[in-house]
């Protein structure tokens, strides 16, 4: 449902974006204010407290700052495995909102409407996946499964992406992109049940801060690489550099979380939180 919201929220972005090339050009920011205030609202005066009082701990200093987070996140291998993969899989979702416009006009020509068009494609793909897929994959397959699948239509999403030599190409990539959306609710429904019910929030908190840190490091990271990729002087000519590099991230998530989430053949066999400390160093 998250991800489906997520999904129309870009349909409805593409719209009020319209405005600001055409008449209102402070629209969509007066709009994006009056849904901060509306959310506001609705959390303070209808959203029920979910975590009765006898499950809540006392406000300690010690849980509320990134070090106690990441303790947290410590507590279990295949917890920190997942939070690693998240981060990764939040750095490799930065290369499309960072780079894609700047890309399809680069190398597609593309205007504004037909950029605006992909993006609320983007959107309705994964609106669907969100609401109609989800469930009864991980109902068919395990959530384990589902979430490997995701991250290998990720993969070929962005692979294809990078190597679309053209723009129709490029927009039959978007279903297949979108299908990496299969991999993020699972992903979560693991973590929570990793946690007792008093340390929800503090996980979301943890899993929050990492997806900041990660979203300060792709707008820099994709936009140096299209910018190097595109350089007159370059040997290689390669547009679609962030997207590649955005697929070997997800490579790498993915070998990840196959290795957090495998059945332990016995208990002597190290614990994943080493090997995912190894590959955070």
């Amino acid at each position: 449902m998250m991800s489906a919201a997520f999904g129309l929220g870009f349909v409805l972005g593409r719209r009020l974006a319209e405005c600001s090339v055409t008449s209102i050009r402070a629209l969509p920011f007066w709009v994006a204010a009056g849904f901060s205030l509306l959310n506001y609202l609705y959390g303070l005066l209808v959203l029920p407290e979910s975590l009765p009082v006898e499950r809540r701990e006392r406000f300690s200093w010690r849980r509320a700052n990134p070090v106690g987070s990441i303790t947290l996140l410590r507590s279990h291998r295949e917890l920190l495995g997942l939070a690693f993969v998240n981060f990764i899989s939040s750095i490799a979702h930065e290369a499309l909102p960072t780079t894609f416009v700047l890309y399809a006009m680069y190398r597609y020509r593309w205007n504004e409407r037909t950029v605006g068009l992909a993006i609320a494609a983007v959107g309705v793909c994964s609106a669907i996946v969100g609401a109609g897929l989800v469930e009864p994959f991980v109902a068919r397959l395990g959530e384990r499964r589902v979430m490997l699948l995701g991250l290998v239509f990720g993969i070929a999403g962005f692979t294809v992406y990078g190597l679309a030599s053209t723009g129709a190409i490029f927009w039959m990539a978007l279903p297949i992109n979108a299908m990496w959306g299969l991999s993020s609710p699972p992903m979560q429904g693991m973590m929570t049940r990793r946690v007792s019910p008093s340390e929800q929030g503090q996980l979301q908190g943890a899993l929050s801060s990492l997806r900041g840190v990660a979203f300060m490091i792709g707008p820099i990271l994709f936009t140096s690489v299209f910018a190097s990729f595109i350089g007159a002087n370059r040997e290689w000519h390669l547009p679609g550099a962030p997207y590649l590099l955005a697929a070997m991230l997800l490579v790498a998530a993915m070998y990840v979380a196959w290795r957090a989430t495998r059945p332990r053949m016995s208990e002597s066999e190290p614990a994943f939180a080493s090997v995912a400390a190894d590959s955070i160093n």
